[in-house]
């Protein structure tokens, strides 16, 4: 079963009023994290994974930069591909409004999703932004997540005019994510929407049988290691973990989160020490390893698996390792 450890890596200002003022210290604070204690964004966590010899894919934001500077967004993809990390594309339209000149003709009202525009939008922004992405330094662009999951019919297609045949957009946590669109399974395997091989991030039921994503900062090493092995038990062939470039700090600070941070070490550890069982795995590996090299033979892969997916049981952890991360919240609330 493959692991898709994926990062999504954005700059926020903490508010739309005061960017300006507001924007060196917030991009210090989102791409490095420093503190007394070290860099704990960006450097932290590529450092975790190297250590670890695993490889990552860091879906970039790149829209801030045209409101601010390319030289940022190359800073970022720098950091990421001198780590030897896979960069791809992330999109928070949020930024289209802030952007001079306009990307899109409508864009006196700032809209937050992707799903709040019309398909040839959606087309153009994307265009735009993965043009910003290449240039900064990224290399091909061959896979995309949506902000905040918001993916709809119309994205898929709009990443299929822009040649970006792999995404990772769907989050079923989230009723924004893929409203109207059949999976043709209950559980989180990969599927083909317009010829787009879509990667789900996966859902588990925790211990008291409520759907928990496969977020760092949202479980417990032991829910995380639980569903994997629950997973893979139920033949599922991919299995997505989700996390940012700012969640092992504390919110609001460049302090550590320590707990968050024992997490992720203790992930990755255990994803090093199970690299037979779990393998870990970008996308650009997945083009690699298929026949003839190509997205489309991944897409017939994935459709030939759909079927064996249908009645496969959705992961789950246990009450044990449910009630651990609950512990770990009281003690970060507390700190």
């Amino acid at each position: 079963m493959n692991i898709h450890l994926t990062f999504d890596v954005e700059v926020w200002c903490n508010g739309w009023d005061a960017l300006d003022s507001s924007f060196d210290s917030s991009f210090e604070r989102y791409v490095y994290g420093s503190s007394r204690h070290g860099q704990y964004a960006l450097p932290k966590t590529l450092d975790i994974l190297n250590r670890n010899r695993l490889q990552g894919v860091f879906f970039v934001e790149p829209l801030f930069a045209a409101r601010f500077g390319m030289e940022h967004l190359q800073i970022i993809v720098k950091l990421i591909r001198d780590a030897g990390q896979q960069v791809q594309l992330h999109i928070h339209p949020e930024w289209t409004d802030e952007i001079k000149p306009a990307i899109i003709a409508n864009n006196e009202k700032k809209r937050q999703h992707l799903t709040f525009y019309t398909l040839d939008e959606q087309t153009s922004l994307i265009a735009f932004a993965k043009d910003l992405l290449q240039r900064a330094g990224s290399g091909p662009i061959t896979a995309f997540r949506a902000g905040s999951f918001a993916a709809n019919l119309d994205t898929f297609e709009a990443l299929r005019r822009n040649g970006i045949l792999m995404d990772s957009s769907l989050n079923r946590c989230y009723s924004i994510s893929g409203p109207g669109i059949s999976r043709g399974t209950q559980v989180d395997a990969p599927f083909v929407i317009n010829q787009v091989s879509t990667f789900p991030v996966t859902v588990f039921k925790d211990g008291f049988g409520k759907n928990r994503p496969a977020h760092v900062a949202a479980c417990s090493v032991g829910e995380m290691t639980e569903s994997m092995a629950s997973a893979k038990a139920a033949g599922l062939s991919d299995f997505t973990i989700v996390s940012h470039n700012f969640e092992m700090l504390m919110p609001g600070a460049s302090t550590p989160s320590w707990v968050v941070v024992r997490r992720f070490e203790q992930l990755c550890a255990y994803l090093s020490e199970h690299r037979t069982q779990y393998p870990v795995s970008g996308y650009t590996q997945l083009a690699q390893h298929s026949v003839g090299h190509t997205a489309g033979n991944i897409a017939e892969n994935i459709a030939e698996k759909t079927a064996e997916h249908r009645n496969a049981t959705v992961p789950a952890a246990s009450l044990v390792s449910t009630a651990r991360r609950h512990l770990e919240q009281l003690i970060t609330r507390v700190a």
